[in-house]
């Protein structure tokens, strides 16, 4: 039998590393925009479409998607091929595949901006930008899978395991997660309300986490850490153990985000249970990595790529080992809605996902390219500038979590809240978002010469873009090798390999969400609570366009502390009608579950015209356009069609009548800020929205307060 000749195809992994550079400069940059509206809101420039409501999902999907996203796909396409001894399974599938995830990441830097979101967290996109995610995330899988299918190579490798579990996995994550009904081009609703929307959000959210961020990397580690360390993974038992737990027990873990809300109390212990459980597999992970060092540490000492994957491997470890403590309740209970959950999650963003694809991208760019990198010295710089960038982001707003969840749950001897005002809060962080955004600064520096030194070292060689190779054509039977074991059976299944991968993360998947939606005590119904008018649906979806969501949270959770400065807590039948639910998960401004009959008109116009008029100290941006902009009336009857639809109890033929009734509503509420000698025509969005603040936690009867 003689050895098949065949090109690698190194054109694709080149253009997806050129785009994780490039959107990588940009998401971090508007990222550093973001940090600085949160000491200086003016940063907006006035701007209605770069405020941080409308930015900050911009630069989540950005960091995500773009630059993370492209550094899988090509992290993937460059060691898939190698491990299978095969060029992918199509060109034309892998052109599509590049320029169609391109279309997408520039469909969302157009759409969120303007406002048109969804609000779910990592999953802002409306519905046509989440149908093109599914056609590529397919054309992404028939190349993978028809590679595998052509393979000269029986064996698949660890990182395989992790790319095929990858896929299967985001495939049920994204399309579950995007129920939704359209009732225009560009907005939707989503089929779930409150309790099991939130359920299905941060089921979605955390394995979001989990398996992009996570088990695609895990795979590349694999990969890339014994070619740069030329040695063999540590354990192969270890590997075998760390993927199928990690899988398993990742999965169950979503609902620690929802500790003290009003999801049932099974689901959330369930999802602290598991949540500490994921230590084990998750540090199985980081040191089956760092044990493949043994013996090389000189190497790391004289070798870049060994540095950043030390530190991004440390990284991970520490962010898999945090995130099972803030799953701890009483943990919880100090850390979430604080800055405590932003360093967490960056330590991870910029620790493990950058460093390792900074890693992949200085070590594979000179091999495609034929020659040397340009200048280590300049990486070297990159590596110290960018683990200073990690320190200086990340432990001031640890600071910051650790002042703001403490000063909040505070109480004088007296029995009163020390700090009723919960600007006392930020302002007293403020220095740390300072710090933050000089982090984020450093840390985006080293990825502007990281860009310059490649390109440089791009120069200076020659794309090979069809690597010659040769290997011996797939043995027509599998031959058993002494000491082979019976996960060998498996790992030259690749098709049984994903059906078991499908099944294992479907297990937690159903039990966990099958009851919440199946048990009606789940969510028990209060009958004061009525659907959203017109007027206010409509408040709803502006609120929802301009990102107050992402510094104002809707749920008050059953501590002493909350009931004190915000009103009685949340009930689950409250968000009945919610779709989506908007509980939110970081507090920059106050709770507004009970928001509704604290002030009055004027105050939320003026509020909204100038926070820092009304809130001495604010860090709220101006919504000064809300006063100019007509509110669009045409889509009343299709919103409240599609509520109906949903379950939501408007009478039939009630969209006939609806807008009499909200331009009532709207007439009224102008007239009560006239009698403040506040002219403001009824049909303004201003309107809308602030008929909405007011509705907000009125139904039922609650203890009210009006601390800030």
């Amino acid at each position: 039998m003689q050895p098949e000749k065949f090109y690698y195809d190194n054109k694709i992994v080149r253009n997806f590393g050129i785009a994780t550079i490039v959107w990588g400069i940009v998401g971090m940059t508007v990222g550093l925009l973001v940090a600085l509206q949160l000491f200086k809101p003016g940063m907006n420039m006035g701007n209605q479409y770069t405020t941080f409501g409308r930015i900050r999902p911009l630069h989540t999907n950005a960091v995500i998607f773009a630059f993370v996203g492209n550094a899988i796909f090509m992290g993937v396409y460059y060691s898939l091929q190698r491990l299978l001894k095969a060029r992918m399974f199509s060109d034309v599938l892998s052109k599509i595949h590049f320029w169609g995830w391109q279309l997408i990441i520039v469909a969302a830097a157009i759409t969120l901006p303007l406002g048109l979101t969804t609000s779910h967290e990592y999953a802002e996109l409306e519905w046509p930008i989440d149908i093109a995610i599914t056609l590529i995330w397919v054309v992404f899988g028939i190349n993978m899978f028809g590679t595998i299918i052509k393979r000269r190579e029986r064996h698949l490798y660890v990182a395989i395991w992790f790319y095929i579990a990858t896929f299967v996995t985001i495939a049920v994550l994204h399309i579950v997660n995007s129920f939704e009904l359209p009732i225009s081009g560009w907005k939707s609703y989503y089929l779930f309300a409150g309790v099991q929307d939130a359920l299905v959000q941060w089921w979605y959210g955390h394995n979001a986490v989990a398996f992009f961020l996570t088990t695609p990397y895990l795979g590349m580690m694999y990969y890339f850490l014994p070619k740069m360390a030329n040695r063999p993974i540590y354990s192969y038992k270890l590997s075998i153990l760390h993927f199928w737990a990690l899988i398993f027990i990742y999965i169950w873990a979503g609902p620690h985000h929802l500790l003290y809300t009003t999801l049932p109390a099974w689901a959330q212990s369930l999802g602290v249970a598991f949540s500490i459980m994921l230590i084990a597999p998750s540090w199985g992970g980081m040191i089956n990595g760092l044990l493949t060092l043994r013996g090389a540490w000189d190497k790391v000492r004289d070798d870049v790529t060994l540095k950043f994957m030390v530190v991004g491997l440390t990284a991970y470890g520490m962010a898999t080992f945090e995130g099972p403590m803030l799953s701890l309740k009483q943990v919880n209970a100090i850390g979430h809605f604080t800055d405590w959950i932003v360093a967490h999650v960056h330590v991870g963003a910029l620790g493990w996902n950058g460093f390792l694809t900074f890693a992949i991208l200085y070590w594979l760019i000179p091999r495609i390219y034929k020659t040397e990198l340009y200048s280590k010295k300049a990486a070297s710089f990159h590596f110290w500038i960018g683990t200073l960038g990690v320190l200086f982001y990340a432990v001031p707003l640890y600071w910051a979590g650790f002042t703001q969840g403490l000063m909040l749950k505070e109480f004088t001897p007296e029995g009163l809240l020390k700090y009723p005002n919960f600007l006392e809060s930020i302002s007293r962080i403020l220095p740390m978002y300072v710090m933050r955004s000089i982090g984020g600064t450093l840390y985006l520096a080293g990825v502007i010469v990281m860009a310059w030194n490649l390109a440089k070292t791009m120069a200076k060689g020659k794309l090979v873009a069809s690597e010659a190779a040769e290997a011996m054509p797939l043995e027509p039977t599998y031959v058993k090798h002494k000491g082979d074991i019976w996960h060998r059976v498996i790992e030259r299944r690749p098709i049984q390999l994903m059906v078991l991968s499908l099944v294992v993360i479907l297990i937690g998947s159903i039990i966990e969400l099958i009851p919440t939606f199946t048990i009606s005590s789940n969510v028990a119904t209060i009958a004061s609570v009525k659907p959203y008018t017109p007027l206010e649906l409509h408040g709803r979806d502006i609120y929802i366009r301009e990102g107050c969501v992402n510094c104002h949270s809707q749920t008050v959770r059953p501590f002493r502390s909350e009931t004190e400065r915000y009103g009685e807590y949340s009930k689950a039948g409250e968000f009945v009608y919610d779709h989506p639910f908007l509980w939110g998960s970081k507090r920059t401004g106050p709770d507004l579950a009970r928001e509704g009959g604290k002030y009055s008109n004027a105050w939320h116009y003026n509020h909204l015209l100038d926070p820092r008029l009304m809130s001495p100290g604010s860090i709220m941006p101006e919504y000064s356009w809300l006063i100019d902009q007509k509110l669009d009336t045409a889509t009343t009857a299709s919103k409240i069609n599609a509520m109906r639809s949903l379950g939501v109890p408007y009478t039939a033929g009630y969209e006939s009548q609806a807008n009499a009734d909200l331009d009532k509503q709207a007439q009224g509420i102008a007239e009560n800020l006239a009698k403040d000698k506040i002219k403001v025509k009824s049909d303004k969005e201003i309107v809308a929205i602030i008929a909405y603040l007011q509705r907000l936690g009125t139904d039922i009867k609650t203890n009210k307060t009006a601390n800030k």
